[in-house]
């Protein structure tokens, strides 16, 4: 979390961010998740999750990159296809250096790219590292297809100054073993895919599904239907309903309007419920809170 906020309660977030709809959806705090309340202080190390409306999502990251020092020097490692177009759509607005340990391939780039520096070597190689000023960079990004050189290389920049690392893991198992270590973030290539197949297999009307923190959490997005005599939620305020542990609804879309979550806020048929799940067990219990029966009283 940003230091300017650590220490301070989220009921302070309006002093921030005083034109802008935002909730914060959930804190992971060593692992854990907390149920945030306004009361709720702010520590170091601490994951805050934000929900809002996509047109206020721009205005949410500007005001986070304000109060932490934004980045201005990124080095990439892998030139491969995910690597390449990070680097085409960083390259205009940042300084980027981009390590390559195919010849071929990294010479390709070089041609390829108008603003990135591009390198012939291995990102483990410490002597490279040192001078390319590895001590200077804010953002430190591993996306080979290969696990062990993405960690390693991480590990290593990390250990000689680089403020903070982002790798690629394809593997589940490596997820566990990063997490708590000095790696910052760890991404998985398959959470998109995986995302897009579970709303097509989810039961009720699931039209959404996104994997947080490595697949632990979701955020889920579910349409009402209905009426207050077939549905558990339809027609019912957000603190009458009974949500499954761990569940928080931060947003409702009801046609062009997004109205983040209060708790007198009432629920219509139709309604688009953005939810936030800190343990994805319970998914099976959301959708069975979203499947209208005729036998429901």
């Amino acid at each position: 979390m940003v230091a300017r906020w650590v220490g301070n309660a989220l009921s302070t977030m309006r002093e921030h961010m005083p034109h802008i709809d935002t909730r914060v959806a959930a804190i992971f705090r060593h692992d854990r998740p907390i149920r945030p309340q306004g009361s709720t202080i702010v520590e170091a190390g601490d994951e805050v999750f934000f929900i809002a409306a996509s047109q206020h999502i721009r205005a949410v990251m500007s005001e986070l990159q304000r109060l932490e020092k934004p980045y201005k020097r990124i080095m990439l490692v892998g030139g491969g296809n995910i690597g390449a177009g990070l680097a085409h759509k960083l390259e205009k607005d940042y300084s980027v250096k981009l390590i390559e340990r195919n010849q071929q391939r990294a010479a390709e780039l070089a041609e390829k790219l108008q603003h990135t520096i591009v390198f012939y070597g291995d990102a483990s190689d410490q002597e490279l590292l040192a001078e390319e000023h590895i001590d200077q960079v804010d953002l430190f990004i591993a996306v080979t297809n290969d696990d062990e050189a993405n960690i390693m290389s991480a590990m290593l920049a990390k250990r000689m100054g680089a403020k903070k690392v982002m790798v690629l893991i394809q593997r589940r198992a490596y997820v566990d073993l990063v997490q708590g270590s000095v790696i910052d973030i760890a991404i998985s290539p398959q959470q998109a895919t995986i995302s897009a197949l579970l709303s097509h297999v989810r039961k009720a009307d699931i039209v959404g599904v996104s994997s947080l923190r490595r697949g632990v959490a979701e955020a889920i997005e579910a349409v009402a239907h209905g009426d207050e005599s077939t549905s558990r939620v339809v027609g019912r305020s957000i603190d009458e309903i009974k949500l499954p542990p761990g569940t928080i609804i931060g947003a409702v879309v009801r046609g062009n309007d997004v109205m983040i979550a209060n708790n007198n806020l009432r629920i219509e048929q139709g309604d688009h419920v953005i939810m936030f799940l800190t343990d994805k067990k319970f998914i099976s219990d959301v959708e069975r809170l979203f499947q209208p029966s005729p036998f429901f009283l």
